[in-house]
């Protein structure tokens, strides 16, 4: 089953966090001094903010799978929506271990596709993103994987920066 993932850049996380907790009445999943995320259930939502310097607001928005089938599913899904796409695969994001790529709606809000594969005991972070970032605002393509067709699952163009396995 897939699960809408929100993720928002928050000014005060510690506030944010009480807001948060009072609002989806529990604690967060996973809390860190930069990060906390929520795994709600009703509904059905993986719910990060951070404080890592980003401007106050929606960050990005995403998808996330339990499944190597339905992230490929997805994959598909982004072929044939026509718009550039960042294929990471294998990467440390938000403490955690992934598979995933990255696109752009048309206004350059950014959606992400994961399926998370372990936990991480960094933030993570990649300079291709960040790139691709910039050129979604902008509605160009990425000059790390330019416009392309949707990644195939084993593939892998533009690899995170994380820690070893």
């Amino acid at each position: 089953m897939k699960r809408l993932h929100v993720h928002v850049s928050v000014d005060d996380l510690t506030g944010s966090i009480r807001f948060y907790s009072a609002l989806f009445g529990s604690e967060p999943a996973v809390a860190k001094p930069d990060y906390a995320k929520w795994m709600l259930d009703d509904p059905r939502v993986n719910f990060a903010i951070s404080s890592r310097g980003g401007q106050a607001g929606v960050d990005h928005l995403g998808i996330e799978v339990e499944t190597p089938v339905e992230l490929k599913e997805v994959y598909e899904r982004l072929q044939q929506a026509e718009r550039p796409v960042l294929e990471e695969g294998a990467t440390t994001c938000c403490y955690a271990k992934s598979e995933k790529a990255w696109t752009s709606d048309p206004q350059g809000l950014l959606w992400e596709s994961f399926l998370t594969t372990g936990e991480s005991t960094i933030y993570g972070g990649d300079v291709a993103l960040a790139g691709f970032r910039a050129s979604a605002a902008k509605g160009e393509s990425s000059a790390c994987c330019g416009a392309k067709p949707a990644p195939v699952i084993e593939a892998a163009c533009c690899s995170g920066a994380g820690d070893s396995q």
